[in-house]
């Protein structure tokens, strides 16, 4: 049980930084699409580091 409460925990505070963050850089009159932006800007971050974690690197 106190593994699924640390995860809830965890996740709120992912979640509550993303939100911070949007208000931070675009306000509250432009949440939404400062959200949208804000997402799409980690999803490709994400992307990008695990295209370069799958990779393997070349031998000389």
């Amino acid at each position: 049980m106190a593994i699924l409460r640390g995860l809830f925990w965890f996740v709120l505070f992912i979640v509550l930084t993303f939100c911070f963050v949007v208000l931070f850089e675009y306000g509250p009159g432009d949440f939404a699409n400062g959200a949208q932006k804000e997402y799409a800007r980690v999803k490709s971050f994400l992307v990008q580091q695990t295209e370069k974690i799958g990779k393997p690197k070349k031998n000389r």
